[in-house]
C-alpha cells in the first residue's frame, strides 16, 4: 500500500473519531443523560410517539441517547449502535415535533446526520471495533 493511501487513511479515521465522540459525547451530555437520570420523574410525561406508551417511549429514548450513544462514543458495535439513534432522531423531527417550527425538527436531524453516515462507513481504525472484530474491515 502507498504511503499516500495510508496517509489518508489514517487522516480518514481520525475524522471519524472526532466526528463519532463529538456526535455521541453531545447526544449523551444533552439528551440521554438527563432522560437516565430523571427516568421516573418524566416517564409518564415523555411524547409517545409511536403508541408503545409513554414509559416505553421513555425507555427507548434512552436506549438509544445513552446506551446506544455510548457504543458509539467508544466505537463498539458501532454501525448497529447507530440504528436505533437514527431511527429515534427521525420520529422525533417527524412525528414528536411535526407541528413545531423548522428549529425544533432541525436539532433531531442535525443528529441524525452524523450517526447515519457512521451506519455507512463505519467508526474508523480508532475503536473498540477494530479491537473485538478485527477483519471487519472499517
Amino acid at each position: 500500500m502507498s504511503t499516500n493511501r495510508t496517509e489518508h487513511r489514517f487522516w480518514t479515521s481520525i475524522g471519524l473519531l472526532v466526528g463519532r465522540v463529538a456526535a455521541a459525547g453531545l447526544l449523551i451530555y444533552g439528551h440521554g443523560w438527563a432522560k437516565l437520570v430523571h427516568f421516573s420523574e418524566t416517564a409518564t410525561t415523555f411524547p409517545d410517539p409511536l403508541g408503545l406508551g409513554a414509559p416505553t417511549s421513555l425507555a427507548l429514548a434512552v436506549f438509544a441517547e445513552a446506551i446506544c450513544a455510548a457504543a458509539v462514543l467508544v466505537g463498539l458495535g458501532t454501525r448497529l449502535a447507530c440504528v436505533p439513534i437514527v431511527f429515534e432522531m427521525l420520529v422525533a423531527a417527524a412525528r414528536v415535533h411535526s407541528i413545531d417550527p423548522w428549529q425544533q425538527k432541525e436539532v433531531a436531524l442535525v443528529y441524525a446526520v452524523p450517526f447515519l453516515m457512521l451506519v455507512f462507513t463505519g467508526p474508523g481504525r480508532f475503536s473498540l471495533d477494530t479491537i473485538v472484530w478485527p477483519k471487519l474491515k472499517t
